[in-house]
């Protein structure tokens, strides 16, 4: 049974998606949650009143994070650990995967993926660990990363480029930090159901039939199958587990040559 009764998470981007179902993960398995958003809206309210039901310490904080570092440290860090001095369970999870084609992407659109996919998860690491080591605490950091790491997908060269960097930055996290008795690791899903997701796969069901075939479980599941992976990783349980990316992709990461039904290989969205 996984259990984080007595520890506190502070998780990134977790008023949706992916995000939130970590925050509900461990907070069902004892975790007093630390919410982050960048809004008080409808659904850091649903997930807040959801983590609260299993922690009712649980709570929220609002911050963007695109600001300067001063502003991050002063807003974020500060104010998650001048609430919660023993938090010890760190989740890099906000982050965006809107691009565009590599001969359109301009400065400012590549900027804004790196500073939330990479430099903000990368000196948030660096906040709370220096924290961790000052305070003899035996700090945990999980970062989301995604299939897109490892394989390559049209129009998203600076989001593929961020999340490669994601599992680069894990194996080299769990060397630096490894003698300081603080553990890194990485979940790296698949194509998952989220509200963002959602709105493409409604209106594309030839870009959902094509997911659905190149993955060999042939599904596409909803974001909640991250949660009880992230409670692992940042467990006892997972205590040899370090400086590794798990990926949550139904098997897609596997194949070299998927198999596509003979029926399928003459349909537009296959021979185009």
């Amino acid at each position: 049974m996984i259990d984080l009764t007595g520890q506190t998470a502070l998780v990134t981007g977790s008023t949706q998606g992916v995000g939130a179902a970590i925050a509900k993960s461990l907070a069902e398995a004892g975790a007093t949650v630390l919410i982050h958003g960048l809004t008080e809206d409808d659904h850091a309210r649903d997930t807040l009143a959801a983590c609260q039901s299993f922690t009712p310490g649980s709570t929220l904080i609002c911050c963007d994070l695109c600001n300067s570092l001063s502003a991050l440290d002063q807003t974020l860090v500060r104010q998650a650990l001048s609430r919660f001095p023993r938090l010890s369970l760190l989740v890099n999870n906000a982050g965006t995967f809107i691009d565009k084609p590599f001969l359109e992407m301009d400065e400012s659109t590549y900027d804004r993926t790196m500073q939330l996919n990479l430099k903000s998860p990368y000196f948030l690491a660096q906040a709370f660990s220096r924290y961790w080591i000052e305070n003899k605490i035996p700090g945990r950091i999980l970062f989301t990363g995604s299939i897109n790491g490892l394989l390559a997908e049209p129009d998203h060269t600076a989001y593929d480029a961020s999340k490669a960097a994601i599992a680069g930055l894990v194996r080299s996290l769990c060397v630096a930090l490894a003698p300081h008795g603080i553990r890194v690791n990485a979940l790296a899903p698949g194509l998952v159901r989220t509200p963002l997701t959602n709105q493409v796969l409604a209106s594309d069901k030839a870009a959902l039939a094509w997911m659905e075939l190149h993955t060999p479980n042939r599904q596409v599941p909803e974001a909640d199958v991250c949660g009880p992976m992230a409670a692992f990783l940042l467990s006892d349980l997972a205590e040899h587990i370090h400086g590794q990316t798990i990926y949550i992709d139904g098997g897609m990461s596997a194949w070299q040559q998927p198999d596509v039904p003979t029926q399928f290989r003459n349909s537009p969205q296959f021979s185009s």
